[in-house]
C-alpha cells in the first residue's frame, strides 16, 4: 500500500490541531509527535492551559465499545486514586471524531523511566499492580479480548505462514521451532492450571510506566485485555535467574498487600514471553503497510531477522522446560 492510501496520510498536522480544537480546547498551534506506532499520539498547547497528549486510535483496530471499554476501566482507577492517566472528559465524552479519526485527550504527565535497581521501585510497583489486579477482579471485559495462546500464539503464527515473510532457506526451521514452542506453551498452561483470569494492564513493560517523586504512573492502556496476573508481572522480571528471583520477591512483597497471588501462575513466566516474541513478529508483518513501520524497523524481515527469531525461539524452549521461578 503506497503512503497516499495510507489512512494515516490524511494525519496532517493541521488536521490533529483542529480536531483538538473540536472538543472545547483551542490549541496555540505547539504540536510534538510522540514515540508511538500502533496508533499516532502527539503533545499539544493548548491556550492559557497545560499542554494535553491526543492519541488517534488506529482505524479499524478497536471498535468504539472496545475503546469505550477501556476508558470505563482507567477511569474505574483513577476515582480509586490509583495513578492511571484516564482521558479527560470533554464535551461530555472520552471519545471523539473529527475527519474521519477517533481520538482521546489526556493530561501532560511527565516522568522517567522507573529505575529498578533502586531499593524499594520493585515493591511499589507490586504495590500498584495489586491495587489495580483488585479492581480488575471486579468486573469482566465485555469487549475487549484476552491474551491466550489462540489469540498470541496460533493465529501470529498463521499469519505469518499465509503471508510471503520467511526466506525459503529459512522457513523449515522456524515452521519447527515455532510449532514446538507453542507445544510447550501449551504445556507451561497445562502445568498451571486453571488460573483466573482478570482485567490487566496487558502492556505492562517499563516502558509505559511514568517515575515521579510520588512513585509511578501507569500509561497507555490500548492494549488491555483480560488474562492471567502474571502477564502484568513477567515484563518487570530481568537478567539472570537469581536476579529474577530476588525482582519476583519484591514485587510481590508489595503486590499481596492489596491482591492475592496465585503461584500457579510463575508456571507461565516463559511461555507468556514466548508468546509475546510471536506476536510482536506478527504485528510489524500486519503493520508493514504503514510507512511508518519500514522507516522505524528496517531490519524486520531480513535473514538475520529470521535467523535470530529461531534463535530467540530454541532458548525459549529451553527455559520452558526449567523449574520456575518460587514465590
Amino acid at each position: 500500500m503506497s503512503e497516499s492510501r495510507h489512512p494515516y496520510a490524511t494525519l496532517t498536522p493541521d488536521v490533529a490541531l483542529d480536531a483538538l480544537d473540536s472538543t472545547g480546547l483551542v490549541a496555540d498551534g505547539r504540536l510534538l509527535a510522540l514515540n508511538s506506532y500502533e496508533n499516532r499520539v502527539y503533545q499539544m498547547g493548548v491556550e492559557d492551559a497545560a499542554p494535553v497528549v491526543a492519541k488517534f486510535y488506529r482505524p479499524s483496530r478497536w471498535t468504539n465499545e472496545a475503546i469505550l471499554e477501556e476508558h470505563a476501566y482507567t477511569a474505574e482507577l483513577a476515582e480509586r486514586e490509583i495513578p492511571v492517566v484516564a482521558p479527560l472528559r470533554l464535551n461530555g465524552a472520552m471519545l471523539h471524531t473529527h475527519a474521519g479519526f477517533r481520538f482521546t485527550v489526556f493530561p501532560r504527565q511527565g516522568g522517567r523511566m522507573p529505575e529498578f535497581d533502586r531499593a524499594g521501585t520493585l515493591e511499589r510497583m507490586g504495590r500498584f499492580l495489586g491495587r489495580i489486579h483488585a479492581v480488575g477482579l471486579q468486573a469482566p471485559f465485555v469487549h475487549r479480548p484476552a491474551l491466550d495462546i489462540d489469540s498470541f500464539g496460533i493465529q501470529s503464527r498463521d499469519f505469518l505462514r499465509a503471508g510471503d515473510w520467511l526466506p525459503p532457506d529459512l522457513a523449515p526451521a522456524w515452521n519447527s521451532v515455532i510449532d514446538h514452542a507453542l507445544d510447550q506453551v501449551a504445556h507451561c498452561y497445562a502445568r498451571a492450571g486453571a488460573v483466573r483470569t482478570l482485567r490487566l494492564h496487558g502492556d505492562c513493560h517499563p516502558g509505559n510506566v511514568l517515575w515521579t517523586d510520588e512513585g509511578p504512573h501507569f500509561v497507555d492502556f490500548d492494549d488491555c485485555r483480560s488474562g492471567p496476573a502474571m502477564q502484568d508481572l513477567w515484563m518487570l522480571l530481568s537478567g539472570e535467574r537469581a536476579q529474577q528471583q530476588d525482582q519476583l520477591n519484591a514485587i510481590l512483597t508489595g503486590y499481596e498487600d492489596f491482591a492475592e497471588f496465585d503461584p500457579r501462575e510463575l508456571h507461565l513466566v516463559e511461555a507468556l514471553r514466548t508468546l509475546r516474541l510471536i506476536h510482536y513478529a506478527a504485528w510489524l508483518a500486519r503493520r508493514w503497510d504503514d510507512p511508518a513501520f519500514p522507516a522505524a524497523f528496517p531490519w524486520f524481515n531480513t535473514q538475520q531477522y529470521w535467523q535470530a527469531r529461531i534463535l530467540e525461539l530454541r532458548e525459549q524452549i529451553a527455559l520452558m522446560d526449567e523449574p520456575p521461578l518460587v514465590a
